[in-house]
């Protein structure tokens, strides 16, 4: 290895280091968050019951990667509680009891169950630097690798018991292995490629998306890469391809049997016909319900039976939205423009502007190009077929969230992030270089002084505008610890004012129930606090309980003010949806539970950045 590639390696490394170290130390005083409750639970409940009733609508993998952990403690997990015998998916009450109710200790849970989401996000990053490497270059590769290793979104869900990290690591190396095999058709690429597609449907059910983004990739390939004449030598390029593809997604198929073959091994077969009918049975069209139904019901092909289950219980829920607040309205319909403006207001405005002038830095070298042939686009699209598959993921996945009614966290578009940030990158590095490449051809002292120039002098100024933005960027990851879920850039008022923009999982997703408890005992030790928390917990509020024992007085809008000189807190996610502006057909809160007794008063204090914290007059 070159010193140049190991210096590259190794940084990237550090930084990819540094950046799990504050994800993990940031989830440290983090309580569990409102999927985690699910999502832990089932989890555990896989790896030990064989079972997978619980949170279907998630792929199991990530659940199992984060209970192995779990494994190694004695920890309670009774199965006669109605939540787990008798429920249609009792996930929050069987996973808040696994937390919080069961005796087990919930602080060394959440702690190890995070521990391997962390070590997902570093092999994320790990796999775009090097990928990147082998294609780009070193420096290329570096500079990606530092937006994603301390860009505010990544940071926040690399912490946290869910599936977005897994799913930004399968877009990107389903993409990447899948592109790879297009170039070169070897056994050896077809395996990697096959595998990757598997094991990526067993993270996100959105990771469908590859189905089409693979026959799409693979048909311009087609084009750029096969002479179209004659035509029947093209077809038949075609044919083989598409069957190589269709094999392919058959290999795909078959591991996710064998995986999920496990989750159903102890699963009751009455019992999962029964719970599928419960949860699916309004899906339409109907004759899917029936395929459903019919895999469940043979027992070679129970476990594709489950899996498409989960996949109608998303279709199903992202058909039918999830109510939201955004920009002072509240909505189960969506908005258009609600990932673009999140996007822009959750990721740092130092990259925001590498980014619009890496953008202008394309469209002026692609100005400068003389030749705009047909043929020079097809090289062009066969030598940078990389580039493009990056441009058309990033364009058809946003295009399919920007049209999807569920809006509730600029997460849903965290796969697209690594894509992104290679092609600012690659920008960015041509335009520090130079338009072209420079050789010192002459051992003159002419010669060098041309090359030093050039290549020193002249990029200087370039180079130290980029080390300022890099500054900006890692200044925030730092300043903002550890409230990286709530992060809001300077547009948006900071963090402390974000939630004006959107609240849910970008910036209250009940993370905060610790340090309010923290709060109380630092600053108000002898008081007793009246609390509306937003946070998956447990019909008898076991969350709460656990962190504020006798201090906690549950309390809502429709019990009208809490007595005169009293504390109440309330999450601003409750806050922010009662009080703002149905539309799209919404139902409006009813008056009494619109917190219009609130209204007037300004917070005393805050629960980290999320729970408000009030002093009633």
């Amino acid at each position: 290895m070159s010193p140049s590639r190991f210096f590259a390696t190794t940084t990237a490394v550090l930084l990819l280091f540094i950046s799990a170290t504050l994800a993990y130390l940031a989830t440290w005083n983090n309580s569990a968050i409102f999927d985690e409750t699910a999502h832990i639970g089932a989890g555990y409940a896989y790896l030990t019951e064989r079972d997978s009733h619980l949170n279907p609508e998630h792929p199991p993998l990530v659940k199992d990667i984060a209970a192995l952990p779990l494994l190694f403690f004695n920890l309670s997990y009774p199965t006669d509680t109605d939540a787990w015998s008798t429920e249609v998916n009792g996930q929050w009450d069987q996973g808040g009891g696994f937390l919080f109710e069961f005796g087990n200790n919930p602080e060394l849970i959440l702690r190890s169950s995070r521990l391997p989401i962390v070590i997902l996000s570093f092999l994320t990053g790990l796999f775009l630097f090097l990928w990147i490497r082998s294609v780009f270059g070193n420096k290329v590769a570096f500079l990606a690798t530092f937006f994603f290793a301390f860009s505010p979104t990544v940071l926040a869900h690399s912490g946290f018991v869910t599936t977005d990290i897994a799913a930004t690591l399968g877009f990107l190396v389903g993409t990447a292995t899948f592109v790879r095999f297009l170039k070169q058709q070897t056994l050896r690429r077809f395996t990697v490629a096959s595998l990757a597609f598997g094991i990526a449907q067993l993270l996100k059910f959105s990771l469908f998306l590859l189905v089409p983004i693979y026959i799409i990739l693979a048909f311009v390939w087609l084009v750029v890469s096969e002479d179209l004449h004659p035509l029947k030598n093209w077809v038949r390029k075609t044919f083989l391809l598409y069957s190589r593809i269709g094999v392919l997604f058959v290999f795909g198929a078959l591991i996710i049997w064998a995986v999920y073959a496990w989750h159903v091994w102890d699963y009751p077969q009455e019992r999962q016909l029964r719970d599928a009918q419960v949860l699916i049975g309004e899906f339409r069209p109907h004759a899917f319900v029936s395929l459903d139904l019919w895999l469940i019901s043979h027992r070679a092909t129970r476990p594709l039976g489950q899996y498409l289950l989960g996949v109608m219980m998303v279709s199903q829920r992202t058909a039918g939205g999830n109510s939201a607040y955004f920009l002072g309205e509240v909505s189960s319909a969506g908005w258009t423009h609600y990932f673009p403006t999140l996007y822009f207001l959750k990721e740092t405005l130092a990259f925001h502007i590498l980014s619009v002038l890496a953008l202008c830095i394309a469209i002026w070298r692609i100005a400068r190009t003389r030749d705009k042939s047909r043929k020079a686009i097809r090289e062009w699209l066969e030598d940078n077929f990389i580039l493009f598959a990056s441009i058309f993921f990033v364009v058809f996945y946003w295009t399919s969230s920007v049209t999807n009614p569920l809006n509730i966290g600029v997460r849903h578009v965290l796969p697209t992030f690594p894509f992104i940030y290679l092609l600012v990158s690659r920008e960015l590095t041509l335009w520090i270089s130079g338009s072209g490449p420079l050789v010192r051809n002459s051992l003159t002292a002419t010669g060098y002084l041309q090359f030093f120039w050039a290549r020193i002098i002249k990029s200087l100024p370039r180079v130290l505008f980029l080390i300022l933005m890099m500054l900006w960027i890692t200044a925030s990851a730092f300043v903002n610890f550890p409230s990286y879920l709530s992060y809001y850039n300077e547009l948006a008022g900071g963090t402390r004012e974000g939630f004006w923009y959107a609240t849910d999982s970008n910036y209250d997703w009940g993370q905060d129930l610790k340090r309010l408890s923290i709060k109380l005992s630092q600053d108000y030790p002898n008081e007793r606090i009246y609390l509306h928390y937003f946070g998956g917990s447990t019909r008898d509020n076991g969350a709460q309980r656990f962190y504020l024992g006798e201090k906690f007085i549950p309390h809502y809008s429709s019990f009208g003010p809490p007595p005169r000189g009293s504390l109440f807190a309330v999450s601003v996610n409750e806050l922010m949806g009662n009080w703002a502006r149905p539309v799209n057909g919404f139902p409006p809160p009813k008056a009494e539970d619109a917190y219009l007794w609130l209204k007037n008063l300004k917070p005393i204090d805050r629960g980290g950045t999320s729970i408000f914290i009030y002093r009633i007059p």
